[in-house]
């Protein structure tokens, strides 16, 4: 595939970071795209390897059809390319910015892999600056109704698929737009929200209907011949402190909420990290998210607290490829700070031990305490490591615990002991004419895993209505 040398003859090259003091400025894109002669010589890396673990279960949940969209794409047949990428992927313009590409780790190349992301970012937006990429309109209509409740990943993939195996599709959202955590968890600078409206916006010319400022109701059923509950996994894990109801104390979401909002209506969010000491306790894609959304606010400063110890560089035992390497990876938040503050902003194996506020019950500090690991696996304190911290603002990063209560007592349902609505028999079909997919049934997770999730459940609500 691609070309037979190609991995041996043209050196790996991701899209390049836009420079670091012009990207801190504002919240744009933070890649530059290479031309299409790069993007050519990318796609003949992919070697003739006979079996693709790229597109296996270890390397691509939607299982694309790499090697082949790579090849065509090498030869020059872009359209035929992109016919390829949109059998299994339905929108590659989101996974070609947020996914972490666990295709080019599993890559028979392993940690010197092919450029799958960057290389289905092209395919897309090339076809949509062409022209290829127009509504599709079912042929034929089956007369029946859908509501799939979020329009987050999972939600989106599934009314996509649902569409256009001719079902009537409403997708009802109790944001102001649509997107879920793809618009308001994700920043805008990796990934722009016009890419989310212009996908909205062809969904709803192929007849997709979305309904905004919208919550979904127990009647739900009475009205639709399936419902699907997409509606995430968004109760946040809390922390264990006193006075974590002080001003200045917030949700990782809730605050890259209010910079999104701010950014979209080129006003001042409601929460801003400008001219603040600022404390990101959790790692991962959210806390890293955090810090360089605080950077690009001015904050004064910018600290990342980590419970578990920092990665190793190369692979441990027992995390063989094809695997995804549990390595230490710098993120683009980290690397701003670094380049900012002349140091790393992520303080490993340490954890909050209380919190300081003043007599306005504002948090002015933290003081913070190592962690120790002990034989049976437990994280516990370690005496005399206590340390005092400055902090205006403290954003918790610390994951999500499952489905929210509300959605659950809604409609009357249970989650199990991870707070997930995940069938005993593992399919989507909860009860009668209800169905969940996404991170509301398997737990918080990518992107990519979210959005075959919710191509699959469409599946299934397509042979439960025929």
């Amino acid at each position: 595939m691609g070309k037979t040398t190609g991995f041996l003859e043209y050196p790996r090259t991701e899209n390049p970071y836009r420079d670091a003091l012009e990207r801190l400025r504002d919240f744009d894109d933070l890649h530059t795209a290479q031309p299409a002669d790069a993007r050519r010589c990318q796609a003949g890396r992919c070697m003739d390897c006979g079996v693709p673990f790229c597109q296996s279960d270890f390397g691509c949940p939607l299982h694309n059809l790499i090697p082949e969209w790579n090849d065509l794409r090498y030869q020059g047949q872009e359209k035929e390319a992109l016919v390829r990428l949109l059998l299994t992927a339905p929108f590659p313009e989101f996974t070609g910015r947020v996914c972490p590409a666990l295709c080019e780790k599993a890559c028979n190349l392993a940690d010197n892999g092919v450029t799958n992301r960057d290389n289905e970012l092209y395919l897309i937006e090339t076809a949509f600056s062409k022209g290829w990429i127009r509504p599709r309109i079912p042929a034929v209509r089956t007369g029946k109704k859908v509501a799939v409740v979020g329009s987050g990943p999972a939600g989106l993939a599934a009314a996509d698929l649902l569409n256009q195996l001719g079902h009537a599709v409403t997708v009802i959202e109790r944001a102001d737009r649509p997107g879920g955590l793809l618009l308001y968890g994700i920043p805008n600078m990796k990934l722009p929200k016009e890419i989310i409206a212009r996908r909205v916006r062809l969904m709803e010319a192929e007849g997709v209907t979305f309904l905004l400022n919208t919550s979904a109701t127990p009647d739900l059923p009475d009205a639709y011949d399936a419902v699907l509950l997409c509606c995430g996994s968004r109760k946040p894990r809390p922390l264990h402190a006193e006075h974590m109801d002080a001003d200045g104390i917030y949700f990782a979401v809730d605050y890259l909420t209010a910079a999104t909002r701010g950014v979209l209506s080129k006003a001042a969010p409601g929460v801003t990290a400008q001219g603040k000491h600022v404390v990101v306790v959790g790692g991962g894609d959210t806390g890293n998210d955090c810090v360089g959304t605080a950077l690009r606010q001015g904050c004064q400063s910018v600290l990342q607290l980590e419970m578990m110890p920092k990665a190793p560089e190369s692979r441990p035992d027992g995390n063989p490829w094809p695997q995804w390497p549990r390595t230490l990876r710098t993120d683009y938040g980290q690397a701003e700070a670094i380049f900012l503050q002349g140091s790393d902003p992520r303080v490993y194996e340490t954890t909050v031990k209380s919190i300081r506020v003043d007599a306005a019950n504002r948090i002015i500090g933290l003081e913070t305490v190592r962690l120790q690991k002990q034989p049976d696996g437990k994280l516990t304190p370690v005496p005399g490591t206590e340390q005092t911290l400055p902090c205006d603002l403290m954003l918790i990063a610390a994951g999500f615990i499952g489905c929210e209560e509300e959605t659950l007592s809604r409609f009357s349902l249970s989650a199990d002991a991870r707070g997930r609505l995940l069938p005993k028999d593992g399919s989507h079909h909860l009860e009668g004419k209800l169905f969940s997919a996404g991170d509301m049934r398997n737990g918080q997770s990518l992107v990519v895993r979210a959005l075959a999730d919710g191509r699959n459940a469409a599946k299934e609500i397509h042979a439960f209505l025929l």
